[in-house]
């Protein structure tokens, strides 16, 4: 593991907050954080959030779970499905530091299309992939699952009236109940075929299983990053059911979902909230269920930390508005994020390493 940089030359404020869901607490008394035990790594949805925690990942996925190569399961929705690709297709490091910098260089002009944006994603994605594509479908410690949304009725429109009538519905219909939203988007896991995922019963939402294979790695890495009405639904994905698929974000924003683990689910994320879906934002009371996510360990940054970030947040896609006509100094701030979260990755092996990660954990 590699040498931390002392965390209070920085701050005397923690820079991570720490909350586990019951069973990781009694097991991580006992044992402590041990990466060996990390089984499974949820990746949420949040875009440009993901640079935010960059140097958390570099930690975790560089450092820690190097020192205990096993099989592992990485679920990601939207950016959460990149990181990880960005993980699995080589070296660690390399490919999250790669990310990062391929996200900051984009510029959307005022009134660019969908379209445009679309092509401009994919454009990205295959400087970012290049020829590594069989490097994560064969990754011989890390199994990718990526999660999509499969759209129903007119969430099918590619765009117009007809899409932005089919959100209202869900918005609304999501506010008397999570489960409503079923009307509207099916939950489509692309993964490669083998032993069962360390899931139980997905009996929430329509589910499919779709294998993830050469010819459908990028199609679907695009739809589960395609926002309704900023990027147009991904059609014809090979081998999966016929359909417009999208953002996976909108039926698993931060992946409350059961997991079945045999020892720490490790989250590395942007907030202190499991959120179900990505409509349940603005609902305070709508959050993860505990059951489900007894065995989870969920990192993140601290309030104190973020407050000492420009504008007291992480990068998030508000700032293409707040920045137009300025992506120069976006560039800098998000390069500024990137950099400041190298403090994450110091503190979380920090904590590793001297066994005070327990003395920092809250519940759920």
């Amino acid at each position: 593991m590699r040498r931390y940089w002392v965390v209070s030359i920085h701050t005397s404020a923690p820079a991570l907050s720490l909350r586990a869901g019951s069973a990781a607490i009694a097991h991580l008394r006992e044992h402590g954080l041990r990466a060996a035990d990390v089984d499974i790594v949820p990746g949420a949805a949040g875009g440009p959030k993901a640079l935010g925690i960059n140097g958390l990942d570099q930690a975790v996925f560089g450092d820690f779970l190097p020192t205990a190569p096993r099989p592992r399961t990485l679920i990601g929705a939207s950016i959460g499905s990149w990181r990880f690709a960005a993980i699995t297709m080589g070296d660690a490091r390399e490919g999250l530091a790669r990310l990062a910098a391929l996200y900051t260089q984009q510029r959307f002009p005022k009134g660019i299309t969908a379209k445009e944006i679309s092509l401009r994603c994919a454009q990205m994605l295959s400087e970012l992939l290049q020829d590594r594509d069989q490097r994560i479908l064969h990754n011989p410690d890390y199994r990718l699952v990526i999660v999509m949304t499969r759209s129903r009725g007119l969430m099918a429109r590619q765009g117009g009236l007809g899409l932005g009538l089919g959100l209202a519905g869900l918005i609304g219909t999501n506010l008397f109940s999570r489960r409503a939203i079923g009307w509207f988007m099916e939950r489509a896991l692309v993964y490669p075929q083998g032993d069962a995922l360390p899931l139980g019963e997905l009996n929430d939402f329509t589910t499919h299983h779709v294998n993830l294979r050469a010819d459908n790695v990028r199609a679907a890495l695009l739809a589960s990053a395609a926002i309704p009405m900023v990027l147009d639904g991904v059609t014809g994905l090979p081998g999966a059911p016929d359909g417009v698929y999208r953002d996976g974000g909108l039926v698993d924003y931060h992946l409350d979902l059961p997991y079945q683990s045999e020892g720490i689910v490790l989250f590395p994320h942007f907030t202190d909230r499991v959120i179900p879906g990505w409509f349940d934002k603005p609902l305070r009371w709508r959050n993860g269920d505990p059951q489900r996510l007894r065995n989870l360990l969920l990192v993140t940054p601290s309030r104190d930390y973020l407050a000492r970030l420009p504008h007291g947040k992480l990068p998030d896609r508000t700032d293409f508005k707040q920045y137009r006509g300025n992506d120069a100094g976006r560039e800098a701030y998000w390069r500024k994020a990137v950099a400041e979260s190298q403090h994450l990755g110091d503190e979380f092996l920090e904590l590793v390493e001297t066994g005070k990660l327990v003395d920092r954990l809250h519940p759920l």
